[in-house]
């Protein structure tokens, strides 16, 4: 049960961090995809009495949400000192030799969306928006709410007073303007922020497993180690098989401390260091989980110089070892030892009268009772 409880806890860990790697995986693929943005070819012709002057260039940038589309028309700001067109009672001189026109507004005051709302509801069929003050002529796509078959770009702020001036002394301005190349923006804050996210995500993930697996290593060196010393230890311990008159199975017997059973001829026992011995399928486990003599608490593993680390615990090195050591001492290995000379303890045990049941199963006594059993 300790087993799966472990495995259990283990599988929920790495399935918490495949949820989280996969959760991070898809915020990176939504943040890091990158932006298209289009230029606008804007071919501004001024009309100066009889003569035109053109002025073609790739000046400006259409909005997130604009309509891709060519559009010509003439170039009409809004009336009054304020240019932002945020109240929707601004209102637009609209020429009267041109059916299309664009409204020139002077970005600030408001969201792009209210501007492009006030002149689009007074007939504007695209809007050109010039940036702030002090910026010169740079540029950004707007993000804006879309409008049906409305386009909406920006210019450069030295570009858009140029022409603001230029009408507000009575030149008749119009532009044309066309759908120009496609740019993919990568850097942006966006992305900065989708890479660092991703590249702490994964260096952790990296890190995490990386860590897991050399700890697995360094617990697996030292199990092997303690394996290896256990098992030499325990082929110090002699093993003895009781026969017909010795005196543990006299009129007297007495009984294993860790099963209660009888010693009966045939048994196998095995002898400690402090002389004291129990049946081998008994003591073994014992051993392993507790290190000690169940009847003078005498170190077993210590006297036998073996040294075990306090954050393996009982219970891991039990797990390790139960499976593993207590097929080592094959029955050849217990036959070499009956020849041994009995060890005699240097005390009688007593035997204790418990309410656990008597079983008369002598081959697989591996209960273990951890608190109920006589004191020497």
């Amino acid at each position: 049960m300790k087993l799966l409880k472990t495995g259990t806890r283990r599988n929920n860990t790495t399935s918490s961090w495949l949820v989280k790697f996969s959760f991070f995986w898809l915020l990176s693929q939504n943040c890091c995809r990158a932006s298209a943005v289009w230029t606008a070819y804007m071919n501004i012709s001024f009309h100066v009495g009889n003569r035109m002057l053109s002025e073609l260039g790739e000046t400006g940038v259409f909005g997130r949400s604009s309509t891709l589309k060519r559009v010509a028309g003439a170039i009409v700001p809004p009336e009054g000192k304020t240019q932002n067109a945020c109240n929707p009672s601004t209102s637009f001189s609209r020429p009267k030799n041109s059916k299309t026109w664009l409204a020139l507004i002077e970005r600030g005051g408001c969201t792009f969306t209210q501007k492009i709302k006030v002149a689009v509801e007074k007939g504007a069929s695209g809007v050109i928006i010039y940036n702030f003050p002090g910026t010169g002529n740079q540029v950004f796509p707007m993000s804006h709410q879309a409008f049906e078959d409305i386009i909406v770009v920006m210019i450069g702020n030295l570009k858009g007073m140029e022409i603001l001036h230029l009408i507000q002394k009575g030149v008749y301005i119009t532009v044309m303007v066309e759908v120009g190349r496609k740019h993919i923006i990568w850097l942006n804050h966006y992305f900065v922020s989708c890479v660092i996210v991703t590249t702490a995500t994964l260096a952790y993930f990296i890190f995490y497993h990386i860590r897991r697996l050399w700890v697995a290593r360094i617990q697996n060196r030292r199990w092997q180690r303690l394996t290896t010393d256990l098992k030499k230890a325990f082929s110090q311990l002699q093993l003895r098989v009781l026969k017909e008159g010795d005196e543990e199975i006299s009129a007297n017997r007495d009984s294993c401390v860790v099963c209660f059973e009888l010693y009966k001829p045939n048994d196998t026992v095995r002898v400690l260091t402090c002389k004291h011995f129990f049946h081998k399928n008994c003591i073994d486990p014992w051993i392993v989980a507790h290190g000690t003599c169940p009847m003078c608490k005498c170190d077993i593993l210590k006297a036998l110089g073996i040294q075990v680390d306090v954050e393996d615990g009982a219970e891991s090195l039990q797990v390790l070892m139960s499976n593993e050591l207590l097929g080592t001492l094959t029955p050849s290995e217990e036959g070499t030892n009956n020849e041994l000379s009995p060890a005699r303890r240097s005390d009688k045990m007593t035997h204790v009268e418990e309410e656990h049941p008597v079983s008369q199963n002598d081959s697989q006594p591996n209960s273990v009772a951890e608190d109920d059993h006589p004191s020497p």
